[in-house]
């Protein structure tokens, strides 16, 4: 995964691990609202200790036909491809000669939306999935905690940024998008990866 590292504005978080690339577009400003508008967005529920709750931000799973993505407990099955998400994994798949498939799209519409502590881990994903999170919009702090020792990691992820994680990161490490209250503009967050279409039969 050393193709990641060579980037020439790559700065190594974690080595062999994670990346992160700022300013990796240089035309961010005008993806946000063009995301926002085109990608079909809602608000899931999930249960933390036995009660529902609306999750803390609008989501969407985009992906090749059949590509289904079980997390939460629900399963979900893919919509279209939108043009601009497709110019976005095309230009991904090339620079970097992936196959990625899916897409994963939160909408952060202020600080109060957040994300907890999670690895992307699921089964469909592979043994060590990687893992491109784009960020377009306002500035959050994005947070890497290591599952065996606690160590803490905090970046800030800014406009037009791209973020990798790959190798064993989701085995050693959970990471989360916290609130941050003062924070008052939105930012729109988009997650690829490669998805496999088998799904253990304890998703089934």
């Amino acid at each position: 995964m050393s193709i990641f590292v060579d980037h020439p504005n790559a700065q190594t978080i974690i080595p062999n691990q994670v990346v992160y690339i700022p300013d990796y577009f240089s035309n961010a400003c005008e993806f946000k609202d063009l995301l926002a508008s085109e990608i079909t967005w809602s608000q899931g529920r999930v249960k933390i200790f036995g009660k529902e709750h609306a999750t803390p931000r609008l989501q969407s799973w985009v992906a090749d036909e059949g590509i289904t993505y079980k997390y939460s407990g629900k399963t979900n099955h893919p919509l279209p491809w939108t043009a601009t998400l497709e110019k976005l994994r095309n230009q991904l798949n090339k620079s970097f000669n992936l196959e990625l498939n899916s897409a994963l799209c939160n909408w952060y519409r202020n600080g109060e939306d957040s994300n907890g502590w999670h690895s992307d881990n699921e089964p469909e994903l592979g043994q060590n999935p990687t893992i491109l999170s784009l960020s377009f919009g306002a500035t959050r702090k994005f947070q890497l905690k290591n599952r065996e020792t606690g160590e803490l990691i905090n970046l800030s992820l800014e406009e037009g940024s791209l973020l990798i994680m790959f190798g064993e990161s989701q085995k050693q490490w959970k990471h989360q998008i916290p609130k941050q209250r003062r924070v008052l503009d939105d930012r729109v967050n988009i997650t690829l990866r490669k998805t496999f279409k088998k799904i253990s039969k304890s998703q089934s």
